[in-house]
């Protein structure tokens, strides 16, 4: 993963990034077409499935972005917090309906005490990080067997993987240098050496965002049986990842 040296280019690059996008910034993701309304709301489902019954319970959205997940879950009344390190998105983010508690903020460096939340949440935001330090910072503000819930581009994915290690076609899409992506047992590991149990990262998706309106039907009845497919599933556009922060046995003085 990314040095730490190079996180304060790091962070310029991406406030940059926020700038250069913030009045295209959910075309460019590809959120707004009608593919990618229906992959914003199969990632809500997604949540919305693990974290259960939400009533009482506190969620933190990391890098939320124009804060298009932050309001689809804000309107079932949930308690949601939701920070990115772009002003200029969040601008845009606080718009949304229902949607009030944005802060901008680094999520290495999260500004919250410790086990402060029930739910950390996020999408396409971690392969912006660097891993080990943004997993720490969210192990230590989960409360004890607090889970995370995240989908993020598959390495294995072969559009992915030009995209993430070709300069020029990473420029072309608009990542920023430092962006990459996730090797399912690489990402396992990570969570694991970084005090996550119940490590479960499912392959996620075949519908592109820019796939064309009367393909979208076919594919999405496909997509579901690809997904559990030997060999195929692992190319994937994205990963489901889902995790549980560890619950320290306390011994007795």
């Amino acid at each position: 993963m990314r040095d730490i040296k190079d996180k304060k280019e790091r962070n310029a690059l991406e406030r940059e990034q926020g700038r250069r996008i913030r009045d295209n910034a959910e075309n460019v993701w590809g959120w707004a077409t009608p593919a990618g309304a229906f992959r914003v709301n199969r990632r809500v489902n997604e949540i919305l499935k693990k974290i259960g019954d939400s009533n009482g319970v506190k969620i933190l959205e990391l890098g939320c972005g124009t804060g298009i997940f932050t309001e689809q879950l804000a309107m079932r009344n949930i308690n949601i917090t939701a920070l990115d390190i772009s002003v200029d998105l969040l601008g845009s983010a606080k718009e949304k309906q229902r949607v009030n508690k944005i802060l901008a903020a680094d999520a290495e460096f999260l500004p919250f005490k410790d086990e402060s939340f029930d739910f950390v949440v996020g999408v396409s935001i971690l392969h912006h990080l660097d891993i080990g330090r943004s997993l720490r910072e969210i192990k230590r503000v989960l409360k004890p067997g607090g889970k995370l819930i995240l989908s993020e581009p598959n390495m294995a994915n072969p559009q992915i993987f030009l995209q993430k290690n070709i300069g020029w076609l990473k420029k072309l899409t608009g990542d920023t240098p430092s962006e990459t992506a996730f090797f399912r047992g690489r990402t396992k590991c990570n969570l694991q050496k970084n005090g996550f149990r119940g490590v479960s990262i499912l392959p996620f998706e075949f519908l592109h965002p820019f796939t064309p309106v009367f393909l979208i039907d076919i594919i999405r009845r496909v997509e579901y049986f690809l997904e559990k497919l030997p060999i195929i599933k692992e190319i994937t556009g994205s990963l489901l990842i889902y995790a549980e922060k560890e619950e320290v046995t306390r011994c007795p003085r």
